[in-house]
């Protein structure tokens, strides 16, 4: 008699974050995924009425972290962390043996992370370690929650004596030229302080990805892709202008990750 696959939810308030893990998940035809969602709220009322084996979670998120969104569920499910920022709460799964993967998900790192969840769903082992995540959950949630890092959404530009905030959802990217730094509109550049490598520090790296030694791309404004000479790519944006980007060589793999193809 065939295994029954196990049933999971996934939550990530990342679209293609979330929409990439589906998939892979899918190609394995080990789970049945019964649902996902990008909004936390969501996933807790789904989680508090629906008996599942694991979800894939996410950790710092817009309404609440991954860690608060525990917090708030009556029964603890097993839970599979998937994470790009959290060094600290990545060196507590690891201490108490927890699962996590860290992002851009690679198919053999989440193979393992099955092949565990496998074995341990419904042992006492899993039992202990769903006491464990709650554990850590209130304590993180407590300390750590409220201080994960919050990206800005808007950035300022001098124009004389005055200074205008941009709202950076309308920034399709930011471009260096003539030693100055430009956050580029569908109507108009403007000049800002940051140089792109102070951008890429400060900036959300879920929205923003770097392309080229002067051009910070914001990939909610990606049309098409095409392949360019010597390995490079060129992106076309959805601007109104139908701008054409260049991205150098050692930067394709990083987009692609992030765009999923």
């Amino acid at each position: 008699m065939s295994k029954q696959p196990l049933r999971v939810y996934l939550v990530d308030d990342e679209t293609l974050a979330l929409k990439r893990l589906h998939r892979l998940l899918q190609q394995t035809g080990r789970v049945d995924i019964v649902g996902s969602t990008t909004s936390p709220k969501e996933a807790v009322t789904f989680l508090a009425s629906n008996e599942i084996h694991a979800v894939f979670l996410d950790i710092p998120m817009p309404e609440m972290t991954g860690f608060e969104l525990l917090s708030k569920l009556p029964k603890e499910p097993v839970v599979i962390f998937t994470t790009a920022f959290d060094q600290y709460a990545l060196s507590a799964f690891e201490v108490n043996s927890i699962d996590y993967l860290l992002k851009p998900i690679e198919s053999q790192p989440l193979k393992r992370a099955l092949t565990k969840l496998e074995r341990l769903v419904g042992t006492a082992q899993a039992l202990k370690e769903s006491a464990q995540i709650r554990a850590i959950a209130r304590e993180l949630a407590e300390g750590m929650g409220a201080s994960t890092k919050k990206f800005p959404e808007r950035i300022a530009s001098r124009v004389g004596e005055r200074v205008v905030f941009v709202d950076l959802a309308s920034v399709t990217h930011f471009f260096a030229k003539d030693r100055l730094t430009f956050a580029a509109t569908g109507s108009k550049d403007y000049v800002i302080d940051s140089t792109i490598s102070e951008l890429e520090q400060k900036l959300d790296p879920e929205r923003f990805v770097r392309i080229h030694r002067s051009t910070f791309l914001n990939i909610s404004y990606v049309d098409e892709v095409n392949a360019w000479f010597a390995g490079g790519m060129i992106v076309r944006l959805k601007d109104g202008k139908r701008t054409e980007l260049q991205v150098a060589r050692d930067r394709v793999r990083a987009l692609k990750v992030r765009l999923d193809f």
